[in-house]
C-alpha cells in the first residue's frame, strides 16, 4: 500500500510541477531567450494586434463594399443577387445575410423596398426577421438578466414573440431554407422558450443544414446553464459538434465556444483538464486541418484552439497552432489581460519551451540572418 501510495503522489506531484513550475519558468525563460524565429513563428516585431487574422481578400471586401453602397442608394436588387448567388451553401448565405443585416441597421429602406417588391422572397422575409431580434436584443443588451431595466427587458421580451412569427412566414416561403429556422433559434431563448418548444425549432433547422455553423453557436447559448441548459447538457452537445463535423467545416470550433461559456463564470483551471478532454481538443485540431485556409471564421478559432491546448499542456498542439496563426494577435485569448501582443508572445513562447522542440536557429553570414 506504502508503494502505491508513494506512486500516486509522484504522480500528484509530477502533474502538480507542470502545472504550476514549469510555466513559470518557461515566461522567464521566454524573457530572457525566446526568438520565434527559431520555432518557425514570425518575430514579435512582426506581431500584429489589430486583427485575429490577415484582412478578407480585396475582391470580397470590395463586392462587399459595392453591396452596401447599392442597398444605401435603393438598389435592393443588387443585394437579393448577391444573397441568391450563394446558391445552397447555407453558411455562406447566411454570412452574407449578415452583412445586409448591418447595412440595414444602418438605413433598412431599401430592405422595405426589396419586401414590396417580393412579398414571397425568403431571403428578404429571413432579413426582416433577423433584423427584428436584433433590435430586440440591442435594446436588451448583453448583461446578465439582473443587470437589465426592468423597462428594457420588457421591450425586449414583447418584440420577440412578433420577430419569431415573422420568421416562420419566411419559412413557408422557401420550405428548404434553413436561415428562418436560425432566426427562430436566436429568439427562442429570449423568449423563454422551454425545452419542449425549442427542440422542433432545432429539428427543423437540422433536416434542412445539419452542420450550419451559425445556428449551432445559437443553440449553444440555449443550452449553456445561464439560459435553460446546464454545463453537463451544453458540453454534450458540444461534444456532438466535434463528432459530426464534415470535413470542410469548421464545426468543431463549437467545442472551443463551449469552454468559453464555462470559464466565463470561474476560472480556468476548474474546468477539468483529463484525457477525454485533451483528446477533444486534439480532433479539433484535426479537424480544422480540413478546412480551408481563406475560412474567415478560421484564424478566431486557431486562437482559441491554441489558448486551450496551452492550458490543457498540449504543448506541441499549440505550438502548431501558433505556427498557423502566424503574426496576428488581435484575438480575445491574448487581449484581455490588456497587451495582446505580450500576451501573445508569452504564450507561444511557453508552448515552445515546454514542448521540448528543437530550436533551429536560420544559419548565419557574417552575423547577418540570411
Amino acid at each position: 500500500m506504502t508503494l502505491f501510495l508513494g506512486a500516486v503522489l509522484a504522480v500528484l506531484l509530477g502533474g502538480l510541477y507542470r502545472v504550476l513550475v514549469s510555466p513559470h519558468r518557461a515566461t522567464t525563460w521566454v524573457a530572457e531567450h525566446f526568438v520565434a524565429t527559431d520555432f518557425g513563428l514570425p518575430p514579435r516585431e512582426a506581431l500584429d494586434s489589430r486583427r485575429p487574422g490577415p484582412p478578407p481578400a480585396e475582391h470580397r471586401q470590395e463586392e462587399r463594399q459595392a453591396v452596401a453602397d447599392a442597398a444605401w442608394q435603393g438598389n435592393w436588387k443588387t443585394a437579393a443577387r448577391y444573397v441568391g448567388e450563394a446558391g445552397e451553401d447555407w453558411d455562406e448565405r447566411w454570412t452574407r445575410l449578415e452583412l445586409l443585416q448591418h447595412v440595414a441597421e444602418e438605413d433598412s429602406a431599401w430592405l422595405d423596398a426589396w419586401r414590396s417588391a417580393e412579398p414571397d422572397n425568403c431571403d428578404a422575409a429571413t432579413l426582416n426577421a433577423s433584423l427584428m431580434v436584433h433590435r430586440a436584443w440591442a435594446i436588451r443588451g448583453s448583461g446578465y438578466a439582473h443587470e437589465v431595466m426592468t423597462s428594457d427587458m420588457e421591450r425586449f421580451k414583447a418584440l420577440l414573440p412578433a420577430a419569431i412569427e415573422e420568421a416562420r412566414k419566411a419559412a413557408l416561403l422557401d420550405p428548404a431554407n434553413p436561415g428562418p429556422w436560425v432566426v427562430m433559434i436566436t429568439a427562442a431563448r429570449g423568449a423563454q422558450y422551454r425545452r419542449a418548444q425549442f427542440r422542433p425549432l432545432w429539428d427543423g433547422l437540422v433536416a434542412r443544414a445539419p452542420h450550419h455553423y451559425e445556428g449551432h453557436w445559437q443553440a449553444l447559448q440555449y443550452w449553456c446553464a445561464k439560459w435553460f441548459g446546464s454545463d453537463r447538457r451544453m458540453m454534450r452537445f458540444a461534444r456532438q459538434a466535434v463528432r459530426k463535423a464534415p470535413v470542410g467545416s469548421p464545426l468543431a470550433g463549437i467545442y472551443l465556444h463551449a469552454l468559453d461559456e464555462l470559464t466565463e463564470r470561474s476560472s480556468f483551471e476548474s474546468v477539468p483538464v483529463t484525457p477525454w478532454s485533451r483528446n477533444m481538443l486534439k480532433r479539433v485540431a484535426v479537424s480544422f486541418d480540413q478546412v480551408a485556409p481563406d475560412d474567415e471564421r478560421l484564424p478566431l478559432l486557431r486562437h482559441l484552439l491554441a489558448h486551450r491546448m496551452l492550458r490543457s499542456m498540449l504543448y506541441a498542439g499549440a505550438l502548431e497552432q501558433f505556427r498557423q496563426i502566424g503574426p496576428w494577435c488581435g484575438a480575445p485569448p491574448w487581449r484581455k489581460d490588456g497587451n495582446a501582443v505580450v500576451a501573445f508572445e508569452n504564450a507561444r513562447g511557453t508552448a515552445a519551451k515546454l514542448s521540448r522542440t528543437r530550436p533551429t536557429p536560420a544559419p548565419r553570414t557574417h552575423g547577418i540572418v540570411r
